[in-house]
């Protein structure tokens, strides 16, 4: 499914030719390149895989919708979404399900611009 939708990579160390079809390096400042896309009529843009680029567009109040899956099994450590000292971010949950598997699809609405700091 992947494969055939198009996909925009943020540049951090990717260079041209891209080994995935359908896909378009983001030249320059991404984050102006995102609000360039956010205008455009079309489907909406989802992140996937990059706490970094989910950082850097919530600080600059790119992200409409969080949709979090929530998984029932403990790992232990790992990367957070949220890291400590992350500006505070106020979430409302706008929509719930659970799958057949046991995993919660949770999804939140920034309810103001990103700004101040975690306690």
């Amino acid at each position: 499914m992947l494969n055939n939708i198009p996909k925009y990579v943020a540049p951090t160390t990717a260079q041209e030719p891209l080994p995935w079809r359908n896909s378009t390096l983001l030249g320059g400042d991404a984050m102006r390149a995102v609000a360039k896309l956010r205008q455009q009529p079309g489907k909406d843009i989802v992140v996937i895989g990059s706490g970094e680029l989910v950082q850097s567009l919530r600080r600059h109040n790119l992200v409409d919708q969080y949709v979090l899956l929530i998984h029932p099994l403990v790992l232990g450590s790992g990367r957070r979404l949220f890291p400590d000292g992350a500006p505070l971010a106020r979430l409302r949950l706008i929509d719930t399900k659970a799958t057949t598997t046991g995993v919660l699809v949770a999804t939140y609405q920034p309810t103001e611009p990103t700004g101040g700091t975690t306690s």
